[in-house]
This record gives structure tokens, sequence and C-alpha cells, in this order.
């Protein structure tokens, strides 16, 4: 019997021929990486066991993203720590500000985590790298603090579903669209621990941008990885970054899977998740009037150069809406600079934008654009539990770049066809 790709990636890093969902492994890490908020707990473990240093100086990453710029004096301690520790054990990899980013597009960006590798991070959204044709995965402290000492992580082998794409995009429409379309049809515990192996000919065609969003969410799905068999797009992308040698693993033919749930593209529209979970979906042509008071396009669901340049594109000559605060955070310093090259920046800043160093800020609720009691916030970001992005009786609505510029200038949860003139929005 075959073997998907999560399931060969497994067996390679546990030494095994084949392996089968349900059976328990101890797997090879190549990469493990902790931030702001989940190293310290690792570290302080690390040290509890009497530990003296880490199993390779180069396989383990550690960088300040969640609360940085420190927004308090607890924020910048737990900053120290990682920082001391970085330096104490000449951490090949460690990133703070000035030339930090968002861990999960700066990692792939620097060329750390490749097709083939197996990853494993104390986020959960570290799932991430999956759209590098890499097994990724979240884990706890703990988990990170034990890999950190020896290398390696114990995994269970998910069963596999497979998420088949076809048809042609509708305009608008990307990799943030069909994950948050198939969670609405899923369920946010649809694929509970279970790989996401996202298919089809939409797939085999969509940038690395947009599978980078869907592999990120796949944890909103409960599934344990979610992942891209790697192709020429990957490569592309991955051929002048890459620091060390990597692999490309493929599903067989003849592979098992638990499930497969197929989509016809053509028939979705962008969507919009409304308040609290990321299932609660629907098209924009039904969202209705919902005025917001904040809008925030970045995170490392959809803060790259990609998103940048569609944001740009509808808010070209146009205004955020009085009261409405639109705030914009490019997900690592190539990204900004980037963004300032091309000129990006001057059409945010006209459009009366606040724009960010790059960092996790208000994504959960850390700062930057945290909300008041009431507020509502459209984001490009991947979460929108009770609270997540401040007061308890606030709400966040999740979309697209796209979705977010125009509903900024609406002042209002809208489309960019609602725009006055949108055949004047052009290519940036």
């Amino acid at each position: 019997m075959g073997m998907t790709i999560t399931e060969k990636i497994l067996a390679d890093h546990a030494g095994e021929r084949e392996v089968e969902p349900g059976q328990i492994l101890n797997v090879r890490v190549d990469i493990a990486l902790g931030n702001d908020i989940t190293a310290p707990i690792a570290i302080k473990e690390f040290k509890k066991v009497g530990a003296l240093k880490v199993f390779d100086r180069e396989k383990i990453v550690l960088l300040s993203d969640h609360f940085v710029p420190n927004k308090d004096i607890k924020s910048a301690d737990q900053a120290k720590l990682i920082r001391d520790f970085a330096k104490e054990h000449d951490l090949t990899y460690y990133y703070e500000v000035g030339e930090m980013g968002i861990e999960h597009v700066l990692l792939p960006e620097k060329g750390i985590v490749l097709p083939g590798d197996l990853v494993i991070g104390a986020d959960s959204h570290t799932c991430t790298y999956g759209a590098l044709g890499a097994f990724s995965t979240g884990v706890g402290s703990t988990d990170l603090a034990a890999a950190m000492i020896s290398g390696e992580a114990w995994l269970r082998v998910p069963e596999t579903i497979k998420f088949v794409y076809t048809g042609k995009l509708n305009k608008w429409v990307s990799g943030k669209d069909l994950i948050l379309y198939t969670i609405g049809d899923i369920g946010v515990d649809g694929a509970l621990y279970k790989a996401m192996e996202f298919t089809g000919d939409v797939i085999e065609n969509l940038p690395m941008a947009s599978r980078f969003t869907m592999a990120n969410m796949a944890i909103e799905a409960g599934g344990k990885n979610g992942i891209v068999v790697p192709d020429k797009i990957t490569e592309e992308y991955v051929t002048n970054r890459a620091k060390r040698e990597y692999k490309f693993y493929s599903s067989d033919k003849d592979a098992r899977y638990c499930d497969v749930k197929e989509y016809d593209v053509s028939k979705i529209e962008p969507q919009v998740a409304f308040p609290h979970l990321p299932e609660n979906t629907k098209g924009i042509s039904e969202v209705g009037n919902i005025p917001i008071d904040q809008v925030v396009i970045g995170s490392c669901t959809n803060g790259r150069l990609e998103d940048m340049r569609t944001a740009a594109r509808i808010l070209k000559g146009r205004k955020a809406a009085p009261y409405t605060r639109l705030i914009i955070i490019p997900a690592t310093q190539w990204v900004y600079r980037q963004s300032m090259k091309e000129g990006l920046f001057d059409i945010f800043l006209d459009a009366n934008a606040a724009i960010s160093t790059p960092t996790c800020g208000p994504c959960l609720g850390g700062h930057m654009g945290v909300l008041a009691k009431g507020e509502r916030a459209l984001a490009t970001t991947n979460r929108n539990f009770v609270g997540r992005m401040g007061d308890p009786e606030s709400e966040v609505y999740l979309a697209n770049p796209a979705i977010a510029a125009a509903s900024a200038v609406l002042g209002r949860i809208g489309s960019p066809e609602e725009l006055q003139n949108p055949g004047e929005i052009d290519e940036i």
C-alpha cells in the first residue's frame, strides 16, 4: 500500500520504511522553533533538567515577534530571556527587532525551512511550512525544550484528508478564501489531528503566498498539519533561498486517505468569517451592512508582499473612511523594504493608514491595534475568537486583503466591486 506525502516524511525522519496512521514515532527534527511567548517556558524547562547545550545550534530558531517592539516590562523580560539564551548557545538563527519578522513568513523567506523538512514549533501556526512540502506542526513548550536538547520529538502518524480544488478562481478570490470556505464546510474540528493535503489543478497553479495562507490555517480546522506536494512553483521559491539541501516528496497514487473533499472554486466568492469562529463563513454577497471601526492587513496569514500589493491596488487614490482605523503590518523587514521601494507606502499613507514595523501585534490582542468594548474589526489574520483582538465584547471578522482594503474605504465590510470606478483598480 502506498503512502501520503505526510507519511513518507514521517517515515524517513523516524528511520522507517513504512508508517501507517495511528503509529507512534520518535522522529528526527530538522528545525525547532520558539518565539517570545513560548520559548521562555521551553528555556526554563531546558535549564530545569540541567541541560548544558542544545543538540544543534543551526537547527534551533528563536525570535521575538509577538509583543515587539516590547510593549511593557513583562514582554521586555521575555525577549531578554531568549536573547540571552541565543547568545549563550551561539544560535545561528536568532532574530529580533530590526532584523526579525513574523516567524512563519520569515523562516521560508530566509530559506531556513525547506521542502521535506520535519519542523516543530511552539506556535500553532507552524503548520504554515507545509506549503513548501514539509511536515510542520505546532507543539507545546515542553516538547520544544525536549527537542532543543535531543533533536527529537514523538508524534502519532495522522490520517490524511485529501482536499481537491478544481475550476477557475473568481475575481478577488485567493488562498484565504479557499481555506475559509473549506473551514466553513468541515468546521473547526473537521480535520482534528489529521493531515490536510491540498491538491487539484487550482492548487497546482496557486502562487506560494496563497499556499502559505492555506497551510497556515489548517490548524483552524483542527488539522495536525496542512501540506502541498512541492512542484515547479515551490522550486522557484526555494532555489535561491535554501540554506541547505532539501527533498521533494509526493503522495503515491495508491496512498490511503480517510476522506476526500472536492470543491469547484468557480462557486466560491470572497469569504468573510463572522465572530467568533473561523467556521462562521459567508460569501461577501451575503454579508449585509456591517460597519467597522478598524481594519488590520498583515499577520503570518496575509502579511506578505503579494498581500501588500493587493491592498495597495485597492487603496490607490482612495482614503480610509472617517472613523475607520486602517493598520498595515508588513510581515518582515524585507516585505517592509520592498513595499517602500515599490511605492506602496505612499499609497497607504495617502489612504490615511498607519504602517507598523513587523510584528504579530494586534492579531493576538498584543498591541498596535487592540480593540475597545463594542468595537468591530475586519482583519486578514487567522482567528476571531472571543477577545482575540481586545475586549471580550469586541468582534473580529476575517477576510482576504482585497476585501479588507475595500472595507477600510467603505467603512463597512464590502467588496472592491462596490467602490466608485472599480475599473480604475489596476495592477500595482
